[in-house]
């Protein structure tokens, strides 16, 4: 069995940062294109960033608003994906999914088959 674990969330500042960890279980990070999502309190779920591995090497993929800001990235030999998050703005408050699939589409969350439970990004004014 598949599972996703997220860490790394937690309370910061706006202008401060943090890492989100995300590691796979049960199959090698290899085998999967991942992604992160987010979701705020009555809102839905958003795409935040992706990658996809290609022939030309790892591709990476923002969302507009955090983009320059995110930068996703993995480390194969131990199975984690991670999010680090410079410059965060209260409106990045939010629970933070990573996710894998197997298609190279990424923006949209039904084209990812596993789910992490989430962990809870909250940044103070």
């Amino acid at each position: 069995q598949v599972r996703l674990v997220e860490s790394g969330g937690g309370l910061v500042q706006a202008g401060g940062s943090l890492r989100l960890s995300c590691v796979i279980s049960g199959r090698n990070l290899r085998s999967f294109n991942m992604g992160w999502f987010r979701q705020a309190p009555g809102k839905e779920r958003e795409f935040v960033a992706a990658d996809s591995i290609e022939y030309t090497g790892t591709q990476t993929y923002y969302s507009s608003s955090v983009k320059d800001r995110f930068t996703i990235s993995r480390d194969n030999g131990k199975n984690t994906l991670y999010l680090q998050m410079n410059g965060l703005k209260p409106e990045d408050s939010a629970i933070y999914y990573c996710a894998a699939r197997t298609v190279w589409s990424y923006r949209s969350a039904s084209q990812y088959d596993i789910w992490g439970q989430g962990t809870s990004v909250t940044v103070s004014s």
